[in-house]
């Protein structure tokens, strides 16, 4: 894992700030020095305040909201999601036509750098205990089946994209606190890749921004 202990500071724009994932960006990004413009529909749900912190009302699916909020930055990190869990997937084209509305307008602003999140089981790993991958099959991808088809098309226009982008695909995730430790595999199945901290993969993204190793790669990532 590459560190960016000695990183240059960078201008990052965050999408979804006050996600799980997306929150602990935003402080992660803080305490290491750089400047964060946080990109929210209702900017009244970060509760978060520093001198380098700017937030910005905008909403992914209208392009006309965020655009000029991009010049100038360095790095885009894309955290989306919809709300709810198991019970409650539905039709979705927020990370397909969100994420395509970023990147459209990262191009036209000469932004390379960019990460987004996905899920790991959007593809079953060969790696996995038997019992995860029938689990996985029979009874995630079912429950959640409009959400992993949304990720798979947004994965798919993000792989046709010419920016540096990295895919991060988390396993079960847990609020537990940040702890530095944890697996990663580039563009490979990690062996035993069942849970992960929002906390430390926001840790893992902030301390690989300039990791050109992770350019145009899919990342898993768990203890």
């Amino acid at each position: 894992m590459e560190s960016q202990a000695t990183s240059p500071v960078y201008k990052l724009l965050i999408v979804g700030a006050n996600g799980g994932i997306g929150r602990q960006c935003v402080e992660m990004a803080l305490q290491a020095g750089h400047h964060v413009t946080a990109l929210l529909r209702n900017p009244a749900k970060l509760d978060v305040h520093h001198p380098n912190l700017e937030l910005i009302k905008g909403d992914i699916t209208r392009p006309e909201t965020f655009e000029d909020h991009l010049a100038n930055k360095d790095v885009v990190i894309s955290a989306i999601g919809v709300s709810g869990g198991l019970g409650s997937d539905e039709p979705t084209t927020l990370y397909s036509q969100g994420n395509a509305n970023l990147l459209k307008a990262m191009n036209k602003k000469g932004i390379k750098r960019v990460f987004f999140i996905s899920a790991s089981a959007i593809e079953i790993s060969p790696v996995l205990p038997f019992y995860v991958r029938w689990a996985e099959k029979y009874i995630i991808q079912k429950l959640l089946k409009h959400m992993y088809a949304d990720l798979r098309v947004m994965e798919e226009l993000i792989k046709e994209s010419n920016a540096d982008w990295t895919i991060i695909r988390p396993p079960q995730l847990s609020d537990k606190p940040v702890t530095g430790k944890y697996r990663v595999a580039i563009n490979a199945f990690l062996k035993n890749c069942l849970k992960i901290s929002r906390a430390d993969v926001a840790h893992y993204i902030i301390h690989n921004i300039g990791s050109k190793a992770t350019y145009k790669t899919v990342i898993e990532i768990g203890y």
